[in-house]
Order: structure tokens, then sequence, then C-alpha cells
């Protein structure tokens, strides 16, 4: 069984130093959509990266001298030891010092923290991952741990949603996943001349599922507050539990320890309770407006 399949706290190494800060150098920047790349990460220290393992759905603080520091989930297969994929969109300070950045350059990294998609509790159950925009990106490390041992699940399908073709993530990638058995359908919020596949929201697409089963599926959610808000409802809609949705936050987590409260929601820390949750833990919280 693969080590990606528990749902864990940081390695003891970051459990024990969670303010030590690696230095780690750009291996690779793979532009992904406008305004979002995929940076590869690899610590210089070889100790450092012989230890360092994170589960899927885990993320790692970002640290840029001068900048500021910043909460990213790992987008990498796990079966990678040597670089470490962090899939960015510029929106602040920090992602835009770190766009100005190339090959060779460093940062400081430290992680990984948090909690990781419940890959354990997938095994002979079929499993229904939807996602919207940027959120794709913390999904794909499930997506690989979920494809490197097929036979060990049902039915697995990808539904994801962007505004357009044009930002859609990772799309070099979904024939692949197809080929191993993963079903992946994709709809944008606008349509553009040539594009020829769905047009609405995401959660149509959950509507549209044959051969859903509700008793026997895991659904796994990351995306817009309010898309991931339409989505659950739709899966309790259809059969689903509380218990067999689990969705991830991305709230503001500046500290990844529960400190500085900027992630609270309610009474729970996005950052060391989250980032993935399932959905009935957080359900009393996730609808309150402003909290």
């Amino acid at each position: 069984m693969s080590d990606g399949y528990a749902s864990r706290m940081p390695t003891p190494e970051a459990a024990a130093r969670p303010w030590q800060t690696h230095t780690v150098a750009i291996r690779d920047v793979r532009r992904e959509v406008e305004g979002v790349s995929t940076y590869d990460l690899a610590f210089l220290d070889d100790t450092v990266r012989e230890a360092y393992r994170f589960a899927p759905g885990q993320f790692n603080m970002l640290y840029l001298p001068g900048a500021g520091e910043i909460a990213i989930s790992v987008s990498d297969d796990p079966r990678n030891t040597e670089a470490y994929g962090h899939t960015i969109r510029v929106a602040g300070n920090v992602t835009r010092t770190l766009a100005g950045l190339g090959v060779g350059e460093t940062l400081g990294l430290r992680g990984p923290f948090g909690t990781s998609w419940p890959l354990s509790e997938c095994i002979g159950r079929d499993v229904v991952i939807v996602c919207g925009g940027i959120g794709l990106a913390p999904l794909r490390p499930a997506i690989c741990t979920l494809l490197q041992d097929r036979q060990q699940f049902g039915r697995l399908n990808l539904l994801y949603g962007a505004r357009s073709s044009d930002t859609l993530l990772f799309e070099r990638e979904y024939d692949d996943w197809s080929r191993q058995g993963m079903d992946v359908q994709t709809t944008v919020d606008r349509s553009s001349p040539g594009w020829l596949g769905n047009v609405g929201v995401v959660t149509l697409l959950l509507d549209q599922l044959p051969s859903f089963d509700p008793h026997n599926t895991v659904l796994m959610c990351c995306g817009p507050e309010v898309m991931m808000k339409f989505t659950v409802m739709a899966a309790l809609n259809s059969g689903l539990s509380e218990q067999q949705i689990w969705v991830s936050m991305e709230r503001n987590m500046q500290c990844a320890v529960g400190l500085c409260g900027h992630c609270q929601l309610g009474p729970t820390f996005i950052c060391k309770d989250g980032p993935v949750f399932r959905y009935d833990k957080i359900a009393p919280f996730i609808d309150v407006e402003g909290l």
C-alpha cells in the first residue's frame, strides 16, 4: 500500500521544527495557463531531500526574503523525490516576486503541513473528484496515487470546471489519465471559438454522471468556496452523506501551526486542522457569511 494513502500530520521532522526553513532551488518552471506556473523545487541539503515526504493534499510554506511567506499545496506525484512541483497563481506580493525568479534561483521552504486526502478510504469504492480553477492542483497528487494502484478502486471520475478553455490546468495530462482508467470531463463557464466541450458550472457534470452509486462513493472537492458549496449540495441531493464528502479549504494561512489566527474558521484552524476536511466536520461553519 502506498505511503501516500495515509492521512497524516506533518512528517516528524516538520512537526518537531515547524519554524525551520530549508533552502530549495528552482529546477524547472512550466507555464500552465496565463498567470499560473508550476515550479519544481529541490532541496539543496541531501539529508533533507532524502527525509522529505508529503501526502496528497498537504502544503508547504514558501518564503521569499523581502516579500514574505505563502502556503502552497504540493501539486506533484508523491513518487517524485528529486524535486516537488508547486502550481502557483500570481495573486499577491509573494507570488509576483516568485514569478520574477528563474531556474537556479533559491527560496525557503518549510513543511509539509496539514491533513491529506482520504485515499485509504477510497479502496474498493468509486471516487469522484470535483474541482474548479486552480483547485485541480491540490488534487493532482491524489489523481496520480489513485492511478498508480488503479486496480484497488472502482470507477474514477474527474469533473473539472474553469472559466474558459484557455484556463484549464494540466490539459496535456488528460489523455494519459483517461488511458489509465479515469473518466475525465471538463466544462467551462464561457465558450470560445473551437471549444466543443461542455459549457456550464461543474455541478452539472455531477448531475449527469452515469452509473453513480451514492452508497459506495467518496467525493473529493477543491476550488472556490461557492463552487464547493454547490457541489456539496448536489452531492447530498444525489444521496451521498456528509461523511462521504471531503473538501480542501484554502483560507489565508500565514504560520501553518495555528498561532497567528489568520486561517481560523469557527473553532478550527485551516492550517493545522485542515486543509482537507471531511464535510461533516466543517459544515456548521462553511455556510456562515463572513466567518
